[in-house]
């Protein structure tokens, strides 16, 4: 009715200085945003300034797809929704890859963008294209704002929607003509001559009035807070259920996904919940770190045959996807708990390679804490730990023979793993960008606690390391933050070196060069016999990283007594305020077992 109202009978405060910007700020202020992340554009420009007046840091990266990841990184980290902000066209076309990525690792995350004045839309304006029909198959909502009283309630929906259910990215559309002042807007509506004629009368007329129902309860009061935000829960049946299936288990396992560290449960209270139930542990995508580096029920190694032998897997979080190889890996005898609160995700591949005894559409932490309590007192033989525990031994072992391996050139990747992994502070936060040598160092590697390791999740792309740490560090200014990087994957954002210089916010990137795609180049030179598109050359990256005012090591086989000193000189160039790019010559080697592959 009162949009009804507005529209016959627009009225507007036409020498108001405010603009549309401004509300968008307030809103994001009042749900506690601390980070708007951003590569500039004229479309946006209001909500930047804005945000920076009411004390919202705005942090500009040099590619639009970094700011997302930034953004999702914080998501993850700060428990409240990542936001970035970015300009019409091609600046959202950049941000695609990052939006599909953080819609399947389940980031809270508001995309803000830019558009074509709301007149002007579909009629060949600037970087006008239909960006709607873009994302609506990437997020959970999609909105354009046609007005600017539809601007606060259209944001406080949109970071409700984005942190309710399974958590996803959220897109707004905010045209120019929304964001800027009247009087700026006006100029453009208005004729240049005084209109002639019945045709230019009536155009005159449209355009005042279009123009004063843009503006038409603009600067009502209007309230900025949070809107509710529904999370699904267990039902206490389930919970009960799940109690006495649990209780009667002699070789249970948990298999941790992301889900788990997603709020309102605080990560140390799961933590606190997996150690009263003493059930070995899995740990996957976010999840990892969550037991701390050494804890007794964190299981590193051979999970396929633990999957094998167990009579109850419990899969909080955790898909059947390429992950699991789709299910096949579970016992079809074992009894399976799965909780997720996507149902799609919940039972994906069920009833093809597995199935489910029990199916909870629902939050994964706090049904830890609910499924801890009903079984307080409870315990299970100690000899199922314990024998998972020696089989990790005995791989981690066999690993450090490898690492005493020579390489015929350069450096055995696996052992610079190992002493990086030894000389990490105990606050690291450990951010994966890349394939083969970063997928040995999720094996190698060990998170330090929870929320100390960053992955780019199901989707698997590159390019994530300059966003994560940037936002990583922003929200752990006091943390050592590490990058670990491919050298293919380094080149996705290795630009980002001049934003970690600019906005203050040393991280260390540590970069295993072997000059090759070498994840593909295994495989594709055995089948097909080309190792086509797969090379590349033992760049001089640490030079790159000085050019943006970084710091930047070279380290080579003559090199490897220094390797510890070296590290520490980087932490300690860290600690000053230079982010450090550790350019690492790598052999390619022929260690492969089914669980590393450098």
């Amino acid at each position: 009715m009162l949009q009804l109202v507005y529209t016959l009978h627009p009225s507007a405060e036409v020498k108001s200085p405010r603009h549309g910007g401004e509300s968008v700020a307030e809103v994001l202020r009042a749900h506690g945003i601390k980070f708007v992340f951003t590569l500039v554009g004229g479309h946006i420009s209001p909500i930047l300034v804005a945000c920076e007046k009411l004390g919202i840091c705005v942090v500009d990266t040099r590619h639009e797809a970094t700011a997302v990841f930034a953004a999702d990184a914080v998501a993850r980290l700060s428990g409240t929704v990542g936001v970035a902000a970015v300009t019409a066209g091609p600046g959202l076309t950049n941000t695609v890859t990052a939006v599909k990525n953080a819609q399947m690792a389940e980031s809270p995350l508001l995309l803000i963008g830019g558009a074509a004045a709301t007149l002007l839309q579909g009629r060949g304006a600037l970087q006008d294209i239909d960006q709607m029909s873009l994302f609506k198959p990437l997020c959970k909502f999609c909105a354009s704002v046609r007005s600017v009283r539809e601007i606060v309630p259209t944001v406080r929906r949109a970071l409700a929607v984005a942190q309710s259910g399974t958590p996803g990215p959220v897109f707004i559309e905010f045209p120019i003509d929304t964001l800027y002042p009247y009087h700026v807007v006006e100029k453009e509506f208005s004729p240049k001559s005084t209109p002639k004629g019945i045709v230019g009368r009536i155009t005159a007329w449209y355009l005042n009035n279009h123009l004063m129902n843009l503006f038409a309860g603009a600067w009502e009061v209007v309230d900025f807070s949070p809107l509710p935000v529904h999370i699904p829960q267990a039902t206490d049946q389930e919970v009960q259920r799940c109690v006495e299936l649990v209780s009667r288990a002699k070789k249970p396992v948990i298999l941790l996904g992301s889900q788990a560290t997603l709020p309102p449960t605080p990560v140390n209270e799961i933590r606190k919940a997996l150690e009263s139930l003493g059930i070995p542990c899995f740990l996957g995508g976010m999840s990892r770190g969550m037991l701390g580096k050494n804890s007794p029920l964190h299981i590193r190694q051979n999970r396929r045959d633990a999957l094998k032998e167990a009579d109850l897997v419990l899969l909080a979080g955790t898909v059947c996807d390429f992950r699991l190889s789709y299910g096949r890996v579970l016992n079809r005898r074992s009894k399976i708990i799965t909780v997720n609160r996507d149902k799609s995700q919940l039972l994906k591949n069920s009833d093809i390679f597995w199935k489910p005894t029990v199916a909870i559409q629902g939050d994964v932490g706090s049904f830890l804490l609910r499924i801890s309590k009903g079984l307080e007192g409870h315990t299970f033989p100690q000899d199922w730990a314990e024998n998972l525990k020696e089989g990790d031994k005995a791989k981690e072992k066999a690993n450090r023979a490898k690492a005493e391996e020579k390489t015929e050139r350069h450096l055995n990747p696996l052992s610079v793993l190992q002493r990086v992994d030894e000389l990490m502070a105990e606050d690291s936060i450990i951010v994966a960008d890349g394939g083969d040598f970063v997928g040995s160092a999720a094996y190698i590697m060990r998170p330090r606690g929870p929320l100390c390791w960053l992955d780019p999740g199901a989707f698997g792309t590159l390019g994530v390391g300059g966003g994560f740490a940037l936002g990583a560090k922003l929200c752990h200014p006091d943390s050592e933050v590490w990058v670990v990087y491919g050298d293919g994957s380094l080149g996705y954002s290795v630009a980002e070196f001049d934003t970690f210089t600019r906005h203050k916010t040393p991280v260390i990137a540590l970069v295993g060069n072997d000059a090759c795609w070498s994840q593909i180049s295994r495989e594709q030179v055995p089948i097909l016999g080309s190792n086509v598109a797969c090379g590349l050359a033992f760049t001089d990256y640490h030079v790159v990283a000085q050019g943006y005012g970084g710091k930047g090591h070279l380290i080579g086989r003559e090199d490897e007594s220094q390797l510890e000193d070296i590290v520490k000189e980087a932490q300690r160039e860290c600690k000053e305020g230079q982010a450090v790019l550790l350019n690492v010559l790598i052999g390619k080697t022929n260690f492969r077992d089914g669980s590393i592959s450098v």
